[in-house]
């Protein structure tokens, strides 16, 4: 996934990329990722004033993730907005400049680590296989969501809990 953002400034033309990436490199190693479907890339780059080049559109992707309440797989489907601006440059930027595009040395820019780190922000952070997931039981470790465990999980007072270990039930 490549453009040339000289080329697109100076035809005023724009560029559809529509690719499926294999994702399953970008989640390697990662634990709160089971799996990943391919990555789907919808984007449109066109040259834009002040010699920039603007790359925007939509990626999305299907992940299975584990429930962070009770650990079952869940399938989460995430669509991202992705939008980004690349000029050519050959001096250090100021900072104004840093929060308006993105400085680019070569003419010729890879858009795969822009996607990817788009992609992996947008991950949920806290994934549900249901609101009122129960989760588990912090005890015995069931899952609560099947039933009840029969555990006392009534809660101690901090202050008071070295005594519970004095009076074993």
């Amino acid at each position: 996934m490549r453009i040339h953002v000289h080329e697109l400034i100076t035809s005023g033309a724009s560029r559809t990329i529509r690719e499926t990436l294999d994702a399953s490199a970008l989640f390697a190693g990662r634990r709160d990722v089971l799996s990943a479907g391919p990555l789907h890339v919808d984007l449109e780059a066109r040259g834009v004033e002040e010699g920039m080049a603007v790359v925007e559109g939509g990626l999305a992707i299907d992940v299975t993730m584990p429930c962070s309440r009770c650990l079952k797989p869940v399938r989460v489907s995430v669509t991202v907005p992705f939008q980004e601006h690349f000029k050519v440059s050959t001096g250090p930027q100021t900072e104004e400049e840093a929060d308006r595009f993105i400085a680019v040395k070569d003419n010729d820019v890879d858009l795969t680590p822009y996607v990817e780190e788009a992609v992996q922000l947008e991950l949920p952070l806290v994934p549900l296989c249901a609101e009122d997931c129960k989760g588990l039981c912090p005890e015995c470790g069931k899952d609560l969501n099947e039933g009840e465990c029969g555990c006392d999980r009534t809660p101690i007072d901090p202050r008071l809990a070295a005594l519970k270990d004095l009076f074993p039930r």
